[in-house]
Formats: structure tokens, C-alpha cells, sequence
């Protein structure tokens, strides 16, 4: 049983890994700010279209969400960890998960879909903030996350 959780979770951190390595030889740097400023022009997600589907395979099997939820199982669900928690150490749990949610959002924003950066660097754009574009993808990541749970 631990076995199967532990090939699952070596299986997923090597591919995002060298996903990461990936963008970080492209950019010729590990500052996640390089990594930005290196899109302007056009966004990783497109040249590296097959590194962004592995990269968001990979971020559903991190946050261990269906169909990589493994480790959750139904057998696990009634003699596991989830059963010995309640109430707050329950919601602990999960807002753990979502904020491991938020997290491979906001990576998956600042490595393939330009960070902070607009969707184009014109007039009505780039009026916004950066913080308003970062919001605005890593809420798109969250929706893609949620969506996955539905359609899967």
C-alpha cells in the first residue's frame, strides 16, 4: 500500500523536475523573475506546448487529485489518517491540499504563462497590474484543477 503511494509520488516529482530543468535551460537561469521577463514576447506554454501538458498532468498527480488519488483511496478512506481527525485537524487536511493547489497554479503561471505579465502588451492591457494577471491565472490553474476533478 505504501509502496504503490511511494512509485506514485517518484513518478510525478522526477517529471516536474525535469520539466523545471527544462524551462530553466531555455531561460539560461533560475530566477523565477528571469524566467517572467523571458516571455514577453511569447509565452512558454506555446514552444513548449509538451512540457505544459506533462507539467499539468504532473501538478494533478501532485496535488493528489482524481484520477492520481491514489493514496486516498476507499480503503484508506475508512481506516486511514482521515478518520482519526476532526474538525479542525480535518480541515487542516484539506486546506493543506488547496493551498497545494494554489501553489502548482501559481508555478504553473509564473514557468509557462508569463507570471505577472499581461496576455498582451498593448494599450488596454497594460493598464492593469501585474498582480491583477498573476491573480487571474493562478485562479485560472485552481478552475482547470476543479474542472479536472468534474470531468475525470
Amino acid at each position: 500500500d505504501y509502496l504503490r503511494s511511494a512509485a506514485q509520488m517518484v513518478s510525478y516529482e522526477v517529471s516536474i523536475g525535469f520539466i523545471i530543468v527544462t524551462v530553466v535551460v531555455c531561460v539560461g537561469s533560475f530566477n523565477l523573475t528571469e524566467i517572467v521577463l523571458a516571455q514577453k514576447g511569447v509565452w512558454f506554454a506555446i514552444p513548449l506546448f509538451p512540457m505544459f501538458i506533462m507539467f499539468a498532468i504532473s501538478a494533478l498527480a501532485e496535488t493528489n487529485r482524481h484520477p492520481f488519488d491514489l493514496p486516498e483511496a476507499e480503503a484508506e478512506l475508512v481506516s486511514g489518517y482521515n478518520v482519526e481527525y476532526s474538525a479542525m485537524g480535518f480541515a487542516l487536511f484539506f486546506l493543506g491540499e488547496y493551498a497545494n493547489m494554489l501553489l502548482m497554479s501559481s508555478l504553473t503561471a509564473i514557468l509557462f504563462l508569463g507570471g505577472w505579465l499581461p496576455i498582451f502588451n498593448c494599450f488596454p492591457f497594460n493598464l492593469l497590474p501585474g498582480s491583477f494577471w498573476f491573480s487571474i491565472k493562478i485562479c485560472l490553474g485552481v478552475v482547470f484543477f476543479i474542472v479536472m476533478r468534474a470531468l475525470l
